[in-house]
């Protein structure tokens, strides 16, 4: 089992990135203050590298990877799991797939190897694929029932028309019904593979033994299958308001998302200056339009903005829940809004609370086992585990200017998509 230094440890960082000999990425951190072990999979095999007519894929991989192996049948890895005191669950991004468990912390040995048997040898046999699509069919019908999903979905398809990032995680009911177990079967041999996997340990076990436990639960590893291939081709800049107006008897409050295209993992420090962004727009009852729309003037019930950090190109939102006649002239104040950003640096006390709104929310966010883990997982499988340590010290060091460069640069008040929902 070979242990690759990563710059995390030479740092004398709390945290430890080993590369194991069959290429799976360990991360661990001791924590010896928690009762419980955290451990989290992630495997770079989300919606983003589907192929073209394989939408929903990852996701319904995601349901068939927990039916089992042929040495776990269905239903026996929840049954471990819970006589051992644990919980588990699963999700599936465009980026990535997310398996976790959580342990007591001298259960780890009793359940690590079987998360690591249905992960990499996931039988996906046909009768329980068709049980399992039913299951999936009515996850997809039920978000056509969330207003909000429904307008965040036709703002991802109206702003990444190239992409993948602009198809939906679910996929779509039709080609669901079309898939067959091979299928899944090609999808997980293909990209279930050491190279995309990233395992994360946090909890009362030191170094050695987590690494142990890695090496001998994630061993057997199918022989790879080569799906067909995709294509991920890059999202040219908008150069136009690209609109969607949607109509529902279900809602009684209008809605109002824009979204803005912004920079992928590798241009970090404009993604980290966006996030800042967004907190001086929508980040709680003091940002700019919170205060002027929502508690001066009272056009709208509640306004937020928020930037998701992607691999490739990521996004940045605003969101606003109003009555429909306030719907124009809101968008109007918004887009001076964004005009104000570009052409006025932003007062230094509004630009010290934003930053420590962020890093108080950082800290608050590395609490306990579970979080860390996740956030650890994250970074690793985008970029590197050391950006989630030093997120609070990058953030500090934005300037006003830098942040009117960005404002100038990716929130474009003549350039960006739109949905509005109203009812009927």
């Amino acid at each position: 089992m070979r242990q690759q230094t990563h710059r995390c440890e030479t740092l004398g960082l709390p945290v430890s990135v080993t590369k194991l000999d069959q290429g799976i990425t360990v991360v661990h951190q001791n924590f010896s203050v928690t009762p419980v072990t955290v451990v989290d999979v992630w495997v770079k095999a989300g919606a983003r590298v589907e192929p073209q007519d394989w939408g929903g894929t990852a996701h319904f991989l995601e349901h068939m990877i927990f039916k089992g192996s042929e040495e776990i049948l269905p239903g026996k890895f929840d049954e471990i799991i819970e006589q051992n005191g644990g919980i588990t669950n699963a999700f599936t991004s465009h980026d990535y797939a997310h398996f976790l468990l959580t342990v007591p912390g001298n259960r780890l040995s009793q359940t690590l190897p079987y998360l690591g048997e249905i992960l990499l040898q996931a039988v996906i046999a046909d009768e329980e694929l068709m049980r399992e699509r039913d299951v999936i069919l009515e996850e997809i019908r039920s978000s056509y029932d969330d207003p909000d999903w429904v307008c965040f979905q036709t703002l991802c398809e109206t702003l990444y028309q190239d992409h993948p990032y602009g198809r939906p995680i679910l996929g779509q009911e039709t080609q669901l019904r079309q898939y067959s177990a091979h299928q899944l079967r090609c999808f997980h041999r293909t990209h279930y593979q050491p190279q995309n996997m990233t395992v994360v340990v946090v909890g009362n076990v030191d170094k050695n033994a987590a690494l142990s436990s890695v090496d001998k639960a994630f061993s057997n590893f199918h022989r790879p299958w080569e799906c067909p291939p995709h294509k991920i081709k890059s999202e040219p800049p908008l150069k136009e308001i690209r609109r969607n107006h949607i109509y529902s008897p279900r809602v009684a409050q209008g809605r109002l998302l824009m979204g803005w295209i912004g920079p992928g993992i590798n241009q970090l420090e404009d993604g980290l200056g966006l996030d800042l962004l967004s907190v001086i727009l929508g980040g709680g009852r003091t940002s700019r339009l919170v205060q002027e729309l929502r508690e001066k003037k009272q056009l709208l019930m509640d306004i937020e903005s928020s930037f998701s950090l992607q691999e490739d190109s990521s996004l940045f939102t605003i969101t606003a829940w109003l009555d429909p006649q306030y719907l124009s002239q809101v968008e109007v104040i918004i887009c001076d809004r964004l005009k104000q950003l570009q052409q006025e640096p932003i007062p230094k006390p509004e630009l010290n609370k934003a930053k420590r709104l962020l890093c108080h929310d950082y800290i608050f966010s590395t609490e306990t086992p579970s979080q860390l883990a996740g956030l650890y997982g994250y970074y690793q499988t985008l970029a590197h585990a050391e950006l989630a340590l030093s997120y609070p010290t990058l953030i500090q060091q934005y300037s006003a200017e830098k942040l009117q460069h960005l404002a100038y640069q990716y929130l474009s008040p003549e350039r960006y998509a739109i949905t509005v929902l109203e009812p009927c």
